[in-house]
């Protein structure tokens, strides 16, 4: 997806990525975990479920309790650096 169909709130303005993995052993980052407000722990979530290289689902946990705030459809706006 190119364009976000929602657009999500983080608990920052910040990006930086936590984790980048390929989980179906196809060479390309389809999950990633990203901190948005610098404090060490993830609040975003991404994954590229059809192996397109593009974020197809973001989820966001921006009371940081292990359970998302906010599920969407595409990027939130959010694309990871590839």
């Amino acid at each position: 997806m190119t364009e976000p169909q929602e657009t999500v709130e983080t608990r920052g303005n910040e990006r930086v990525d936590l984790i980048a993995s390929d989980t179906n052993g196809d060479g390309k980052p389809d999950m990633w975990v990203s901190d948005t407000d610098g404090d060490g722990k993830a609040d975003l979530f991404q994954f590229d479920t059809d192996g397109d290289g593009l974020v197809d689902i973001t989820m966001v946990d921006l009371d940081q309790n292990n359970n998302p705030t906010q599920v969407v459809d595409g990027d939130g706006g959010l694309p990871p650096q590839i």
